[in-house]
């Protein structure tokens, strides 16, 4: 499998999941509506093609994290030996600060490609097999609720 870099965010929140990429990528303006108050921004301010991409979400243009990796010159946090830090400390998005406590030991232990390969599949509804994104609690094809986030 190639690795889109671009979706490997230093953080550990892998991209590919993301409701703004996902909405993006598909062009889905209903579903960027519905993320909207989520992110506290308009539906046509939810843009992005991933954390290392020319065109970033608005957050991730300024995130501590991914300008800490920068200037340590790291790809992510997975190659710190100070993670967790402050920046995850104050990470602003409970859910998101969850994903990185857990994601990051595992991109460590794993590699990148198996990493990437381990969240596609588990953002993927135990019930019908459709693809979802970090965050969401309920199948948008079955409806059935699901926590696929710890």
């Amino acid at each position: 499998m190639a690795i889109n870099k671009e979706l490997a965010a230093p953080c550990g929140l892998y991209c590919g999941v993301c409701g703004i990429y996902v909405a993006t990528r598909d062009n889905n303006e209903k579903f960027k509506e519905k993320l909207a108050p989520v992110y506290g921004a308009k539906p046509e301010d939810l843009v992005c093609d991933g954390c290392l991409s020319q065109r970033v979400f608005a957050y991730c243009k300024v995130c501590p994290i991914k300008s800490c990796c920068h200037d340590k010159k790291i790809e992510g946090c997975h190659q710190c030996d100070d993670f967790p830090c402050k920046f995850i400390d104050n990470f602003p998005v409970p859910v998101g600060k969850k994903v990185i406590l857990r994601a990051i030991p595992r991109w460590r232990e794993l590699g990148a490609e198996q990493f990437i390969q381990e969240e596609e599949k588990r953002y993927t509804c135990p019930h019908c097999g459709a693809a979802a994104f970090r965050g969401a609690r309920r199948c948008r094809s079955c409806r059935e609720p699901f926590d696929l986030d710890s």
